[in-house]
């Protein structure tokens, strides 16, 4: 049964008391904090709780595909499960890694991606077509280990010859499979999972180590991060990483998960549309948005992205003029404001959008005070801010983030409703 505004807040009020029978996620048996606050004379109520990280490691393998300034798979599963049903359409404007989308398919939702970067496609519309291992291995067969032409740029800091000549073979055969209308979800599978392994900190990726996957360096910081380490570039066969990641990536899931994203993925709609126009959506046609939009600057796309825009043949420099990268509170909240406007357009009556922000400038913008009156303007009614606590990560101490300095520090959710 569908939650009503008056019962979704009674449920997150009550649900410490009322133990967890029928939601998987809540598992924290600490007091809720339930706060509020007022903008625009309208009292928003506040929840604040660790709603899903507690079981963070247990999310599907076929999400882990690197990309900078991802959520949780538990964020959005939380979302899906408590405002949707199977057959429901979840939508995410700011597709990203897919991560949204992907769990909505695995839990038998129809879903619509859509993100301005075209890399965001090419990590996830191949995740809704699961190979099997065997494939992979036969269709890897058939690709050289040598290209019929090398391309002129110099990487070699970042790779050994050997390992660079596969990648070349690799990024050759599958332009012109491209280019002769042969490609097919194999092929796009081996992409996706090439993409990913291009660069990063351990010996399942294909160069010598460097930063997490999710940020490509320069060549000439690499340079400087070989000398420090003294360290060269040894062979990595491709073609057995590749097949590594594949087998890593399915390794949890169950038939039943590869049927649902094999049977949402063959009604899926996939755009590489600006957020603020998305006419190729029906109007009144989705149930439940789960998204979070790009923070200003703090995250440099196409800087981050360069060496993988090079292997897919992208001009990096498309993702900084298309993305929304601006600098200010002021040009942000007029992005956002059309942005909302055609999330409404496209939300049914009774639909749902949870809308992710986060903490910038060290905890000193919080963003639900800039969205929730943005929301409001158009036609939405603010139901709630869920704040999801999250513990120092891994990721975070190799940035050098702290939880009380710098960075996303929690998850911060307006929830809204048509």
């Amino acid at each position: 049964m569908r939650l009503i505004s008056e019962s979704l807040l009674k449920y997150l009020r009550n649900y410490l008391q009322k133990g967890t029978a029928n939601f998987e996620f809540i598992e924290d048996r600490r007091k809720l904090v339930d706060q509020s606050f007022v903008i625009q004379g309208r009292r928003i109520p506040v929840f604040i709780n660790e709603f899903w990280t507690a079981r963070q490691r247990q999310a599907s393998s076929i999400h882990e595909i690197s990309y900078r300034a991802c959520f949780k798979p538990q964020l959005p599963r939380f979302f899906i499960l408590l405002l949707s049903q199977p057959g429901d359409v979840v939508y995410d404007p700011f597709s990203g890694r897919g991560t949204t989308v992907i769990e909505a398919g695995l839990l038998n939702r129809r879903i619509v991606a859509n993100d301005l970067n075209p890399l965001s496609q090419i990590l996830t519309a191949p995740r809704f077509f699961i190979p099997s291992v065997d494939a992979v291995e036969e269709r890897l067969k058939e690709i050289p280990r040598r290209p019929q032409k090398w391309p002129e740029i110099d990487l070699s800091m970042f790779f050994h010859p050997d390992t660079f000549a596969e990648i070349c073979a690799l990024r050759e055969y599958l332009v012109r499979k491209e280019v002769d209308g042969l490609d097919d979800w194999l092929d796009h599978w081996i992409r996706m999972v090439a993409t990913n392994r291009l660069t990063g900190h351990s010996p399942g990726f294909f160069s010598v180590y460097t930063l997490p996957p999710n940020q490509a360096v320069t060549p000439e910081r690499q340079i400087k991060i070989n000398t420090r380490r003294n360290q060269k570039p040894e062979y990595r066969d491709t073609h057995r990483l590749i097949i590594r990641k594949t087998k890593s990536l399915l390794r949890n899931l169950t038939p039943r998960q590869v049927r649902n994203l094999r049977r949402t993925g063959e009604s899926a709609l996939f755009l590489k549309n600006d957020a603020r126009h998305t006419l190729e959506i029906p109007s009144e046609s989705v149930d439940l948005i789960v998204t979070s939009p790009p923070f200003l600057n703090v995250v440099q796309y196409d800087k981050d992205n360069w060496l993988r825009c090079w292997f897919n043949r992208i001009d990096a420099k498309t993702i900084s003029q298309n993305l929304t990268m601006t600098h200010t509170i002021e040009k942000w909240s007029i992005v956002m404001q059309e942005t909302f406007r055609e999330l409404f357009r496209v939300t049914r009556s009774g639909g749902w959008v949870a809308f992710e922000v986060g903490e910038v400038r060290k905890g000193t913008v919080k963003l639900e005070e800039i969205v929730v009156p943005l929301g409001i303007s158009v036609g939405f009614e603010c139901v709630a801010l869920l704040i999801n606590s999250q513990k120092f990560t891994k990721t975070a101490n190799i940035w050098g983030v702290s939880n009380n300095r710098l960075g996303t520090n929690t998850n911060r959710i307006v929830l809204f409703r048509k």
